[in-house]
């Protein structure tokens, strides 16, 4: 049967599909709210799709489904055909590293420690962190606070009967209290084990108002001992829970998601909120093979936490809705107020782990990682074109004296420094940066223009504000380059990004690589100007001091300087000294004048 045929039988319900190539491999996995409209979408019209899509569809030879009851079940069910099959189109998880959890064990003292491995035998695991920082410190913590054993001995009525178990150091320094030698009851130590539970599930707040009343009924009793303990453990766990977990002010529980796309990659953050506390936070990269709706890839995320944590919390705070709806889960965009601020908290990670990728990139596959960040510079600034080639402009001059300009030149964004230029100003008297500015612009592309038409650059960057930028721009203008260029200005102040004919500066991220090469690339033109301008100044000043004394031309200059090393030591030099070099007239012309300079 032709697959077009098929796809008119498939039934009007809830369900998965697969989609596989001439050689029986599953190539691309799909949910739908409606399986024969969905489907039907794919073949209806092929000018709709996006040029990735239409390969995909090229490259379909049969199609089969699975029919469920729900979207929830079917968004499920994707995730793990996903997984299973990894097919080539599909959203894939990148990170494929096992997460540390926090483990307490099904024993009769149980243990707590750090595992990156799930055994079904009854222990209660908590997790997954996404940093194991976090984890360790929330260890350390429970060993500083609460006497629980670290050691492996298998522990029950019978060694404890017969003094089978040895006690280690931990008992003398008071880190245990011997569970091994029946040193502390099993209802005393679990107690302690539960506390640990409880915190681990996010009732810290719980705890501490527990303990706090505790404190108070001491007091009132005269029981100051106690009291002092309660004190001790409230201030212990508002100490470490100020420090490691951020604390909301209502205490709902809800979960957090965010996303940032990328051209091929999605980054996304998820944080789980109980009892006012974020208890859990996991950061997940996609890959993305074909085009998708964002809304889809927050589902596939949605999915992946839901198959890692389980059920979601009855409150889901999301930047934009998912494209499914999930029975008893109501999912908010936040507009103002404090679940918008955990919103932004959740963004402010997806882009810092975005940001660690990408620097992992950097030293893995430096050449992908320098495309992706041309790719977001080509983004930022609305090109057409990858900014392969970036240059930018920069004046230099004190009081209109000795003005020069800089020129830095970038390559698949890094510098190239034998394509550094400099410049001395010559058509502008004073100190006028906007015709400076034009002037230097009009020399580079009118000498490139002669020698290497083919090497312009894709993106020129101004350092200075609106009134540096129009000016470059005339010069482009009147070169007839204005449409192969763009060109953009980066004023200090905000560090805001200037655009021609927009009257509304353009901000970037921060934290974003394209703002980090841009403002990279400002600041090395800034420096290399500056460099230039103080060797000229410094030689200026050096021969305006020799060359003015009546006698001095410029080869007794360099024979007084090759001889005592500089201006300094010709006025500290001994005047017979000088006279040997230049005569005895002149030579006391010569330290007459340094006399009077200094």
């Amino acid at each position: 049967m032709d697959v077009k045929d098929k796809i008119n039988l498939l039934p009007h319900s809830p369900g998965v599909y697969r989609y596989y190539d001439s050689g029986g491999t599953v190539i691309y996995v799909g949910k739908a709210k409606d399986l024969n409209k969905r489907v039907s979408q794919y073949f209806a019209d092929p000018a709709r799709l996006n040029v990735k899509t239409r390969v995909l569809v090229s490259k379909i030879a049969d199609v089969q489904y699975s029919v469920v009851d729900t979207e929830a079940d079917a968004l499920l069910l994707e995730n793990n055909l996903i997984k299973q099959y990894k097919p080539r189109y599909n959203i894939l998880l990148k990170d494929s590293k096992t997460y540390p959890w926090i483990c307490v064990s099904n024993e009769c003292f149980p243990r707590v420690y750090l595992t990156r491995r799930i055994v079904q035998d009854g222990s209660r695991y908590f997790g997954p962190y996404s940093s194991v920082v976090h984890a360790r410190a929330l260890l350390d913590f429970f060993n500083r606070n609460y006497p629980l054993r670290s050691c492996k001995y298998k522990i029950d009525s019978e060694a404890l009967l017969r003094h089978k178990l040895r006690p280690c150091l931990d008992l003398h320094l008071g880190r245990c209290l011997g569970c091994c030698t029946g040193g502390v009851s099993q209802e005393d130590y679990d107690k302690y084990i539960e506390e640990i539970v409880r915190l681990l599930g996010g009732g810290v707040n719980d705890i501490i108002r527990s303990y706090t009343t505790l404190m108070q009924q001491a007091s009132d009793t005269l029981d100051f001992e106690s009291a002092q303990y309660y004190k001790i453990r409230i201030e212990a766990l508002q100490n470490h829970y100020s420090k490691s977990i951020i604390s909301t002010a209502t205490e709902r529980n809800v979960d957090v998601f965010s996303l940032i796309i990328d051209d091929r990659e999605a980054f996304g953050n998820f944080l789980r909120i109980k009892g006012g506390a974020i208890i859990q936070s996991l950061n997940l990269g996609f890959r993305l093979n074909i085009e998708e709706e964002q809304e889809s890839v927050l589902s596939m995320f949605i999915a992946e936490i839901q198959s890692k944590f389980g059920t979601l919390a009855n409150e889901v705070i999301v930047p934009f809705l998912p494209d499914v709806v999930i029975g008893g889960v109501e999912f908010r965009i936040p507009q103002r107020g404090e679940k918008l601020s955990l919103l932004e908290l959740s963004v402010k990670n997806a882009r810092e782990y975005r940001f660690n990728q990408l620097k992992q990139k950097e030293h893995i596959n430096p050449d992908e990682f320098r495309s992706a960040v041309l790719e977001e510079i080509r983004k930022a600034l609305g090109m057409n074109v990858l900014p392969e080639h970036i240059e930018c402009f920069d004046n230099s001059n004190i009081q209109g004296t000795n003005p020069v300009a800089a020129c830095v030149v970038f390559r698949g964004a890094v510098p190239c420094k034998p394509d550094y230029r400099k410049f001395k100003i010559k058509t502008v008297i004073g100190a006028n940066d906007y015709a400076s500015m034009k002037e230097v612009v009009n020399r580079r592309y009118s000498r490139m223009l002669q020698e290497n038409p083919d090497d312009l650059p894709q993106l020129v960057v101004i350092d200075g504000g609106k009134g540096q930028l129009n000016f470059a721009w005339q010069a482009l203008c009147e070169l007839g380059i204005q449409d192969r260029i763009t060109v953009v200005g980066l004023a200090e102040r905000m560090e805001e990004i200037i655009r021609v004919r927009d009257p509304y500066p353009l901000f970037l991220d921060r934290n974003s690589q394209a703002f980090r090469v841009i403002t990279h690339i400002r600041d090395e033109a800034h420096r290399f100007g500056i460099t230039f301008h103080r060797s000229l100044r410094s030689k200026s000043a050096l021969s305006s001091v020799l060359t003015g004394i009546r006698g001095v031309g410029k080869k007794t200059e360099e024979r007084l300087l090759m001889h005592f090393g500089s201006v300094a030591r010709i006025a500290a030099a001994p005047l017979e000294d000088v006279a040997a070099l230049v005569g005895q007239g002149l030579a006391e012309r010569i330290k007459d004048t340094l006399s009077d300079a200094q």
